[in-house]
């Protein structure tokens, strides 16, 4: 579905296109056939919950610029329905469209905090710091009734295990109670991340993400807490919102962050056709300079996937953001994150019956 028309997009919702995936063996596309059909609104889209039957929570990986090996996401598919989300073409993979399936159509794991036990138990577990909630966010919505996130943090403080969550949710702040408790342990670190400061934007590219002013209220929580945090200023959309980099810094320094980071937009797969759909449907005076500056920081294509600069780029665009990002975290005093401590680990019982021995 394209985004030429206000009333034939979805309200609430971010995908202006919703392509099959890349390895549908078939193609569709609305048709006019003179009957009107095309000018009638959509009808409301539900967010449907279904079952993941994973039999492993945590997943591992090997690549060399993000940091860690490991990562649980207790959600796929992600509510929040921000359009420039790298992680949309994986619903390719479940047979479902990156567009509107991905922020409409969600998988849920009900034994995940069960599953994270059994594996945190295994005899040949090595323990290493652990990232919740990378692919998609971990506080979706829906965790609020769910409460699978909690009860992941809940196991993972109970095993002393380290662990960093990435969010833009403000739901985050249930949970500070075990963040809190994890922190003084020196056991967990959160980064926050701040798009832009827009609301207006901020409502059309991420629009059932909290709100910008209300992530910074959630770093000041945190902080306030005694919990690490960082501020990921990412994506940075080159014209859309990459004058806004010294803004967001600032505001988030003041509120407590003691990190920061930053990632340039990327747009993986179906992405690119989405991204470019969007802009002409959100921001059509600003597409063709957006997308011609992205270019500039990669090597004149919409993306390129090579380790060690897929997340900031190459060329003198890329280079004078990350010197207006050094110089920046400089003046502002930001530091590094502490070293999350794997010492204390200690392995939980397997499960409720192992308590008794």
């Amino acid at each position: 579905m394209k985004g030429g028309n206000p009333e034939r997009r979805q309200q609430g919702r971010g995908a202006t296109l919703s392509p099959d995936n890349r390895y549908s063996a078939v193609t569709r596309a609305e048709v006019d056939d003179g009957w009107g059909s095309l000018d009638a609104p959509l009808e409301p889209m539900v967010t449907t919950l279904t079952v993941d039957a994973s039999r492993s929570v945590i997943s591992y990986n090997t690549s060399p610029d993000v940091g860690f090996d490991r990562s649980i996401n207790p959600y796929r598919g992600c509510e929040h329905g921000c359009v420039y989300c790298f992680a949309r073409p994986t619903h390719a993979y479940l047979d479902l469209s990156p567009g509107l399936d991905f922020e409409s159509r969600l998988f849920y794991k009900p034994d995940a905090p069960e599953l994270l036990r059994k594996e945190l138990a295994a005899a040949r577990y090595e323990c290493a710091a652990i990232a919740v909630g990378i692919n998609t966010d971990a506080y979706q919505p829906v965790e609020r009734r769910l409460a699978l996130t909690r009860g992941i943090l809940e196991v993972l403080l109970e095993a002393r295990h380290p662990f960093s969550i990435v969010t833009k949710s403000a739901l985050i702040e249930r949970d500070l109670d075990l963040l809190a408790e994890a922190a003084r342990l020196n056991l967990a670190g959160v980064a926050v991340s701040v798009t832009t400061l827009r609301r207006d934007l901020a409502r059309r590219m991420e629009p059932r993400a909290a709100a910008p002013q209300r992530r910074l209220e959630v770093i000041r929580a945190l902080s306030a807490a005694g919990v690490p945090v960082t501020v990921l200023v990412a994506p940075l959309i080159p014209v859309l919102t990459d004058t806004e980099l010294e803004d967001i810094l600032g505001l988030a320094r003041e509120a407590g962050a003691r990190a920061a980071g930053y990632v340039l937009l990327r747009l993986p797969h179906e992405l690119k056709d989405m991204f470019r759909d969007w802009l002409a449907a959100q921001e059509p005076l600003k597409a063709a300079h957006v997308m011609s500056r992205l270019q500039d920081t990669r090597g004149g294509k919409d993306y390129q996937s090579e380790f060690g600069t897929r997340m900031r780029g190459t060329g003198e665009y890329a280079v004078m953001i990350a010197q207006r990002f050094r110089l920046h975290t400089k003046k502002l005093g930001y530091g590094e994150m502490p070293e999350l401590d794997c010492a204390q680990f200690r392995k939980p019982a397997a499960g409720p019956q192992m308590a008794l021995f």
